[in-house]
């Protein structure tokens, strides 16, 4: 197996440069494309339709899951989701890092983390979402 180490890729004319640490930086480390009207109460990959480092998603209640990442996938909580989601008559809303009841502040870990999906504005109005689609950035 061979190693390339550079510090800086550019295109074929030496122009658009960028370090290593810019493309490590920059790439999403773990990403998963959901259906959640049938993710199960299981830690695994039900209902899942393609993913990166996603080792299982729960369904904790309607509109309310938690998603494990791989061991590894990031170094610390310091992370960032980005999401959207989606039922056939309108988009939904993705509290990321939220839960449905109780206080609504759920806290990452380093392999976990919430999405709520619900209808705009409203933690309340919870909806399970045939598409969501998540993507984590972050050392």
């Amino acid at each position: 197996m061979s190693t390339l180490k550079v510090n800086t890729i550019a295109n074929a004319s030496g122009g658009n440069a960028s370090t290593t640490d810019n493309i490590q930086q920059g790439i999403a480390k773990a990403w998963v494309n959901f259906n959640g009207t049938t993710v199960t109460s299981s830690n695994d990959l039900t209902g899942v339709r393609d993913s990166f480092n996603i080792a299982g998603i729960t369904d904790n209640d309607t509109g309310d899951y938690t998603i494990t990442m791989t061991s590894g996938a990031v170094a610390n909580a310091n992370y960032a989701v980005v999401g959207n989601a989606s039922i056939a008559s309108a988009f939904l809303s993705v509290y990321i890092h939220s839960k449905s009841t109780g206080t609504f502040l759920q806290d990452p870990t380093s392999t976990v983390f919430r999405v709520v999906t619900a209808f705009s504005g409203s933690n309340t109005n919870r909806q399970d979402s045939s598409h969501v689609a998540v993507a984590v950035f972050g050392d």
